[in-house]
């Protein structure tokens, strides 16, 4: 069993393949941490590690402990309270209507279920009754009548350990929650090294890597959404860990509003990193009898590098996160009207462009923005998601159906969240756009975002999303979300329960999606927010596959893409190949083969040479689907560490294929490059498709492959060199 409970030491150990988690009641009922890290055959003298530090006169006493030298400001708590006498960061902070904020959670009960159990109105991950074991632990405060379950999952066959928090006012009197953290991991050292992603608008999940230092630090975002600032992805890295070496611990959570991942080095040197809501503007009432969810968190273990802790959140995003049926249904290869129409464009010049695709081996044409209202620019229309017949000629069936004609399929943008003030909808409920009362309403890209903590707002868009679907045959939706949130209230809720609404907008948009999804299963549905400004693990459950960012120049891709890729699967990756003057049609296609692939470009203006080279990317795309969605991928050389040129694998997982791609981002100085590849099987033999020679697994991997130019002009900037290997 993966999970098991000794009653005699009080220790829960729940184990993957290759990690152990292991947590104990104490003596004074309190859950304490014990040990993450490398599998761990016995539980046999874990209960001595429950005990950090030397207690001081200035470390409070716990009166509910015998041992003098106890106090909670040196125990490794699982789940932190604010009062008590931890001064660290808590995981919990409630206030109730006496006004003090002390809470103190002692275990009360657990229990084993089989399976995962889901999370109310939150994305989560899943498995069936045979495919995990979760363990619930109650914790209780006394005094308040708050009862704490905390839930822990483990699946059988990844590395991953799902971890959430609800809360449960079984009290007579009210509360308000204040923090209430997904996860809290206490580990007894800072000789880590934090890795995370930070970027902007065009420039997303850029990995950075630095020490720990005493006091806190941390990342967040405040903007309603997760935003490209920051992403909710972390990772505790060993400072001799590496991409295929040493320990990494990885925290991600499943959320798309406002996060937070703080850690905190105390005086003794040891770590506690927390996980989840972002406190800042959270305040959540509690009536007696009522509840609260906090969104999922993710923990991986790794001690294989970096690289081994990510390839364990592509297996397992990818097969109990994602749960469309594109998650693994092969995805039609897409041309998106946008770059090369805007909002240029009518029934005529979309069939012109499809007829075009098509003869190009394009299987799916995307309308993006433009189609519906009054919608010439961006100024207006937005909530007005009726079809403009006046563009599209003869309706929107009528397009389709020329387009199917052809043999193509047909997608369609939408951005449900968002209203325009000039528009119909506005005109008709200007309350329905968040605004503080008093307040001026910010714009950004001359809109506001609509209310989603309301039910009438969700139910409108709903039916008017519902009209134009269900009456056509789309199969693919590209959603939207062009502005953060400002001025943010709601009409919903009375003024002590403003402290409500980004969480409760957050629900809102996940209602909405599940709403579309369910409805419309069979259509494949594309996140994006001004390119990666909501990529998150939140959005992977309703959407698998995200727009990484609206940069899509393929030198300033890489890091992007390399960024992403410490948590995300390359099949979540919204990648495409447009008329950046840059490079050439070429590396363009290299670089977006890592993601989903597609086309954002007029077709009508390609060279017949590039033609031949986008009919020649199609059936590669086709030939290594498997291969770059579902691979094993490994970062050779990060573009954030070389300047000159980067290069990755993927490897299928019986290890038959591998596809090597090295991009020149910069001419180098060293004309001689040998490669060394990884993931291969070393007793086996590949052949270089392109060239016919053969080598074995261990040659490519310790020797090296050999990629030095023979001419100066094969080193250009821009260039790449992709290789297919296949075992004998």
């Amino acid at each position: 069993m993966p999970i098991s409970y000794n009653p005699e030491t009080r220790i829960f150990k729940l184990d993957t393949e290759n990690s152990t988690y292991a947590l104990q009641i104490n003596q004074g009922g309190y859950l304490v941490h014990l040990y993450y890290g490398k599998k761990l055959p016995t539980d046999q003298g874990l209960e001595r590690l429950s005990f950090r530090g030397v207690y001081d006169s200035l470390s409070p006493q716990s009166p509910y402990v015998d041992d003098p030298y106890f106090s909670l400001d040196i125990a490794p708590l699982e789940y932190p309270c604010g009062g008590a006498g931890d001064m660290r960061i808590a995981a919990l902070s409630v206030r109730g209507e006496e006004g003090n904020a002390v809470t103190d959670l002692h275990y009360e009960s657990h229990r084993l279920l089989k399976g995962k159990p889901g999370l109310l109105g939150l994305p989560a991950s899943f498995a069936q009754e045979d495919e995990a074991e979760t363990l619930e632990i109650q914790l209780v405060d006394k005094v308040t009548g708050l009862h704490a379950y905390l839930l822990y999952t483990v699946f059988v066959g990844y590395e991953a350990i799902a971890r959430s928090a609800r809360l449960e006012n079984k009290g007579e009197s009210p509360a308000w929650l204040e923090r209430a953290y997904s996860a809290c991991l206490d580990l007894p050292s800072m000789d880590f090294d934090c890795v995370h992603l930070h970027g902007r608008w065009a420039k997303e999940n850029t990995a950075t890597r630095h020490p720990l230092h005493h006091g806190q630090q941390g990342i967040q975002s405040k903007r309603g959404m997760t935003g490209p600032n920051h992403n909710p992805f972390m990772a505790l890295a060993g400072p001799a860990c590496t991409e295929d070496a040493g320990e990494a611990y990885g925290l991600s959570l499943i959320y798309s509003g406002n996060f937070a991942i703080d850690i905190e080095v105390d005086e003794r040197g040891c770590t506690r990193a927390l996980t989840g809501i972002n406190p800042a503007e959270f305040r959540w009432h509690l009536a007696p009898g009522e509840s609260f969810t906090a969104p999922e968190a993710v923990l991986v273990y790794s001690d294989t590098g970096l690289g081994g802790m990510s390839r364990a959140f592509h297996k397992f995003y990818l097969d109990r996160l994602m749960r469309s049926q594109w998650a693994k249904k092969k995805r039609p290869l897409l041309i998106n009207s946008w770059e090369a129409a805007y909002f240029d464009f009518d029934d005529e010049k979309l069939v012109d462009f499809a007829r075009a695709a098509k003869d190009l081996g394009i299987e799916l044409l995307v309308m993006d923005d433009g189609w519906f209202g009054d919608r010439h620019d961006d100024f207006r229309a937005l909530g007005d998601w009726q079809v403009n017949e006046q563009k599209l000629k003869g309706g929107l069936k009528s397009l389709i159906d020329r387009v199917n004609a052809l043999g193509v399929k047909f997608g369609i943008w939408y951005e449900p969240e968002m209203i325009n003030p000039d528009s119909g909808l506005y005109r008709a409920h200007p309350d329905w756009a968040v605004c503080a009362p008093g307040r001026g309403k910010s714009l950004s890209r001359h809109q506001c975002v609509l209310d989603m903590t309301r039910e009438d707002v969700r139910d409108n868009i709903f039916q008017q999303m519902y009209d134009v679907i269900s009456q056509n045959n789309i199969e693919y939706i590209k959603w939207d979300c062009n502005r953060h949130i400002s001025e943010a209230a709601t009409l919903s809720l009375p003024p002590q329960r403003q402290g409500e609404f980004f969480h409760r907008y957050v629900l809102g948009v996940y209602d909405l999606m599940d709403r579309i999804t369910t409805a419309f299963p069979h259509i494949l549905l594309e996140n994006c927010s001004s390119g990666g400004a909501r990529f998150d693990p939140g959005m992977l459950y309703y959407s698998p596959q995200i727009w990484a960012s609206d940069n899509t120049d393929p030198i300033e891709r890489l890091t992007i893409q390399f960024g992403a890729s410490l948590c995300y699967p390359a099949a979540s990756l919204g990648a495409h190949v447009s008329a950046c003057p840059r490079t050439d049609i070429h590396t363009r296609a290299a670089v977006a083969l890592w993601g989903t692939f597609g086309y954002e470009l007029d077709p009508y203006k390609l060279t017949e040479e590039e033609k031949e080279a986008v009919k020649a990317q199609a059936a590669a795309y086709h030939k290594y689907y498997d291969l770059t969605h579902y691979g094993d991928l490994y970062r050779l050389t990060l573009p954030t560490e070389n300047p000159f040129l980067c290069d990755w694998m993927f490897v299928s997982p019986d290890k038959s294929q591998a596809l090597y791609t090295r991009v020149i981002m910069r001419r180098p100085g060293v004309v001689y490059q040998v490669a060394k590849l990884r993931g291969l099987d070393p007793d086996r033999l590949y052949r270089d498709e392109d060239s016919g020679e053969v080598y074995s697994g261990a040659i490519l991997m310790h020797a090296g492959l050999d990629l030095s130019a023979k001419r100066w002009e094969d080193l250009a900037d821009g260039t790449c060199v992709v290789k297919h290997f296949t075992a004998l």
